[in-house]
């Protein structure tokens, strides 16, 4: 998952411009310390968005499913961003409306983690991670239709191109993979999903600002609960870690990938520039494929590469317009 382009929405468009009045981080009350922590934004972006795909390993390595581990790291990022709101002093929303968009945001991220890692097993980490952050156009596909906004030029050849891509990938991976039709439904699905969730989490700022740490609780705490029923009914075998390693590898998914990689995230956003930043959270799916590749021995064609490039520069053209 892509969680980078949550940048232009949401949870850190208001806390950018706090960042640029007022310094580069939060202080204790929830507060921006002035800081001279800018010329370490880029390198903790891309940190971040490394880990991320990495991430992806334990989902492989660990024989837990899918709904199960994407359960197991809400459950437990919940405690680490309850910790985090009470240690910083940010306070929790008193608006029923606002905790139940942010709940209603969680369910949907939480079925976005689910079905990319049923894309990870069908199609490997990177291809999955790749078709998962196509968001960014199902987000232009939701402003048409459900808010009347008009769909640019330069959206619509990133469009064509991003489409062109995943042909070009999924040519090949088709000839050879039997669970590709899976891989690349689920991967491009849980993109939707994701989508979806960005825009409860941007309702949910419509009714009153909430901080960072609050948000992400209550988000990850609706995600979990919503995961109970499925993880029983789809990972009854495997639901839970049956080795103190295995738990181990779920306890770093939860804490380092959920909560460790966001904080990076969210620290080196609001002190990059937008074009910068767009470019930057690519690293994410880039080291999600050179994973696939190098580490796991996923074969890729030479088709698939320049889908792969095609498709990162649609993406990166369809951020640079969402955030524009």
């Amino acid at each position: 998952m892509q969680p980078g382009l949550w940048a232009s929405d949401g949870i850190f468009s208001e806390w950018r411009h706090s960042c640029r009045r007022r310094g580069s981080r939060m202080g204790k009350g929830g507060d921006i310390v002035v800081g001279n922590g800018k010329k370490y934004a880029a390198p903790l972006l891309v940190l971040g968005c490394v880990v991320f795909g990495l991430g992806s390993l334990i989902v492989r390595s660990v024989p837990v499913g899918s709904y199960a581990i994407a359960f197991w790291r809400l459950l437990i990022s919940v405690f680490v961003f309850w910790f985090l709101a009470r240690f910083f002093g940010q306070k929790f929303p008193k608006n029923r409306k606002t905790v139940r968009y942010a709940l209603t945001a969680g369910v949907f991220l939480a079925f976005d983690l689910a079905l990319w890692h049923e894309s990870i097993h069908a199609v490997g980490p990177g291809i999955s991670t790749l078709l998962n952050s196509l968001q960014i156009f199902f987000l232009s596909a939701i402003g048409v239709f459900f808010f009347g906004e008009r769909l640019s030029g330069l959206k619509k050849a990133g469009l064509i191109s991003a489409v062109a891509g995943v042909a070009m990938i999924a040519g090949a991976e088709f000839g050879y993979n039997g669970n590709a039709v899976w891989g690349f439904a689920s991967g491009l699905v849980s993109g939707l999903m994701l989508a979806l969730s960005m825009v409860f989490v941007r309702k949910t700022h419509e009714i009153e600002p909430v901080a960072l740490f609050p948000s992400m609780m209550i988000l990850s705490l609706g995600g979990a609960v919503s995961l109970v029923v499925p993880a029983l009914l789809m990972d009854g075998g495997v639901l839970y870690p049956t080795t103190w390693k295995d738990a181990g590898l779920v306890l770093v998914y939860g804490v380092v990938m959920q909560c460790f990689a966001w904080a990076m995230v969210a620290y080196a956003i609001p002190l990059l520039s937008l074009s910068l930043t767009g470019l930057l959270l690519l690293s994410e799916p880039v080291a999600a494929l050179f994973i696939d590749y190098f580490g796991l021995g996923k074969p890729i064609e030479g088709v698939q590469w320049a889908g792969v490039a095609l498709t990162l520069s649609a993406i990166y053209l369809g951020s640079l317009k969402q955030q524009s």
